[in-house]
This record gives C-alpha cells, sequence and structure tokens, in this order.
C-alpha cells in the first residue's frame, strides 16, 4: 500500500518529516502508524556463495545486530539482533546459509567458535586492519622496548603483503622475532620479589606473571592466527578464481555505515523503531528485495485486539488492608508539615483578589 511506500521512501532519505511535501508531520506519523508491524526478511535461496563476511555492531540501547553480506557484490545475506555478540547468536546467523568458500570476520566474541561447528569446512580469513588494530593496542604507537618497536614495525608489513613470496618472508619474520626476543617474551615477575608491583591483569592469588605482558599478548595473536592459517587465505590458489578481500571494509563501509548514518539522521525514534528502520535499510540492499507490497498482512494494518478473559470476583477478593495503590497506607515523618502542625508549603495566590 502507498503508506509502506511512503514510509520506507522517508526512511532511507535524508528529510525530516517536517520537510516531507503534502503532508504534515503528524499527518504522515498517523497514515503510517500501521505500517511499523510489517516486518521485512530476505529469503534464503540456499546458493553457495565464493566469500561471505561477517560483522556485528552494537547499536544504542544495548542490541547488537550481526549482519551477513556477500563479500563479491555486498548484498545483505541476513541479520540477527542480539543482546550481545556471542557463539549463540552467531550460529542463529549463520545457520541459514549453506557453508560458503571463504568468510571474512573480524574475529568478533564467539565468532570463530560459531563457524568451526557450523561451516568446519569454509576458509576463514581474518581482516588485516583489525588485526593490525589489536596488535598496536598492545605495543601502542611508540613502544618503549625494541621488541615493541620490531613488532609494530612487522605488523605494520602485513597489510603491504601482495603475493605467496612475500607472505613466506613475512612468516619468516616473526619466527625470527620469536627467537630473537624469546627471552624478552617469557621473562616472569616473581609475587615476592623485591619491588615487584603487581598488574591489573595478574590474578590476585598469582605467584608470578609475565613482565612484557602486552608485548606477549600482541605477538601470541599473530603466531595464533598465523598457524591456524587466518592470516593469508587471500592468497591461496584454490581461490584465485574469485580473489578474496583481506580485509571487512566491505561491510564496515557498505553496510555498518549505512546503518549509522540513517540511525543519525533519523535520530529520536523509539527503540523498536529503530530497529525497523534498519531491517529496511538491510532488506532493500539484499539481492532483488521482494515488492514491498508483498509484505503486507491483513494483521499488520488490522492488528487483533487483546482478548480480556473475564473473571468472577468473590466477596473473598476484597481485602481490608490498607494498601498503598489506594492511597490509605500510614504515612511517615512530616509529610510538609512544621513541627507545630501547620503546613510549611506556600498558599496559592488568589487570582480574584483585590
Amino acid at each position: 500500500m502507498w503508506e509502506l511506500n511512503a514510509l520506507v521512501t522517508w526512511l532511507l532519505s535524508k528529510n525530516s518529516q517536517q520537510q516531507l511535501e503534502g503532508w504534515s508531520a503528524r499527518s504522515f506519523r498517523r497514515a503510517t502508524s500501521w505500517c511499523w508491524n510489517v516486518e521485512p526478511t530476505v529469503q534464503v535461496t540456499g546458493e553457495v556463495y565464493d566469500e561471505v563476511q561477517l560483522d556485528g555492531m552494537r547499536l544504542a540501547g544495548g542490541w547488537w545486530l550481526l549482519i551477513a553480506i556477500d563479500g563479491i557484490t555486498g548484498n545483505t545475506l541476513g541479520w540477527q539482533w542480539a543482546g550481545s555478540e556471542n557463539e549463540a547468536a552467531w550460529t542463529a546467523l549463520i545457520s541459514r546459509f549453506p557453508p560458503p568458500r571463504v568468510t571474512v570476520t573480524d574475529g568478533g566474541t564467539g565468532l570463530q567458535a560459531a563457524i568451526s561447528k557450523t561451516w568446519p569446512e569454509t576458509a576463514i580469513q581474518r581482516c588485516l586492519k583489525h588485526v593490525q588494530r589489536n596488535v598496536v593496542t598492545q605495543t601502542t604507537l611508540n613502544p618503549r622496548l625494541d621488541a615493541g618497536v620490531v613488532l609494530l614495525a612487522l605488523v605494520r608489513a602485513l597489510l603491504a603483503v601482495t603475493d605467496l613470496d612475500h607472505a613466506v618472508k613475512w612468516l619468516a619474520d616473526l619466527s625470527t622475532f620469536k627467537t630473537v626476543f624469546a627471552e624478552r617474551l617469557n621473562a616472569k615477575t616473581l609475587a615476592d620479589a623485591e619491588g615487584a608491583v603487581r598488574p591489573r591483569h595478574a590474578r590476585v592469588n598469582a605467584r608470578w606473571w609475565y613482565t612484557h605482558y602486552r608485548l606477549r599478548r600482541g605477538y601470541k595473536l599473530l603466531e595464533r592466527l598465523a598457524r591456524d592459517g587466518h592470516l593469508f587465505t587471500f592468497l591461496d590458489e584454490q581461490f584465485a578464481d574469485f580473489g578474496p578481500s583481506r580485509t571487512t571494509n566491505r561491510i564496515e563501509g557498505g553496510t555498518n555505515q549505512p546503518v549509522r548514518d540513517l540511525l543519525y539522521q533519523h535520530r529520536g525514534m523509539p527503540s523498536d523503531h529503530q530497529r525497523r528502520a534498519v531491517e529496511w535499510l538491510l532488506f532493500m540492499r539484499s539481492n532483488r528485495p521482494a515488492p514491498i507490497a508483498s509484505l503486507i498482512r491483513p494483521e499488520h494494518w488490522q492488528p487483533a485486539k487483546p482478548v480480556i478473559v473475564a473473571t468472577e470476583e468473590t466477596p473473598g477478593d476484597y481485602g481490608t488492608e490498607i494498601t498503598i495503590e489506594e492511597g490509605l497506607a500510614t504515612r511517615q515523618g512530616w509529610a510538609g508539615k512544621s513541627a507545630s502542625g501547620f503546613t510549611t508549603r506556600r498558599p496559592r495566590n488568589n487570582l480574584y483578589d483585590g
């Protein structure tokens, strides 16, 4: 119906309701009030995709939006609302689709476990830009240790890898780093040592901790991804026919950013309207979305009225207790009166006096 088309057109525009032609804001809201009941959904086709990009974003109100897109075309495949980013939420999303050949992720919480169980044969490419950010978080941009300087240079060179020969050299440099700085990486501080200060990451009852914990943590991230083969999947010859992405830039800039823009342009909507607006945006970005009118059902514009079940009341249901709901509870304290018993509130002015 035309009301739903008007609502979706407005949601995907930058205009406020006051800028709509031929409408007042109030009449527009009244005419389209039933349209918020229509829930857009993307039909699962069963197609096996070459590349699927996955990402989650946290929105206002504590909601998490998990999104899956076709990594080649950028079309929306599906989405999942969740209270937090976890394995169960990711499993609920990716279990709708056949396992793709490659999935590109940023390593979100619970995502690795969900992929391992649901798509065990799918190759994983970790977003190299996120890997770089995660390591820089540990080393900082101005590391004080010589090992930190070398590790920072190593992770910065990660994005410059463009062929297999360069990848082999980078992995060799990572192995060399472990050999040269093994003593620094494995250095420990004893809790009972003179002048030892327990860091925040150490357990209260820990007898020792790694002295250069952040340096070790940054290195271990690279070591684990290299061991699992998640750094250079985009260079694997078996995927040369389409060339997998090495970052999640397509979903970050092509999907997540428009979602943020929409919520900013139409800020002030209730939480349930915000979620519905995001769903319409993602739906319209899917491959060949169904006609909007085909999604309308009679219950959308004529919602069923709530059924009120009449119960027989007996005299026993009425108590004689004093209740706060009836305003009959015993009050304690001065309740606005002074010690002499007179009210301390200022009397109202009589506008008709004098």
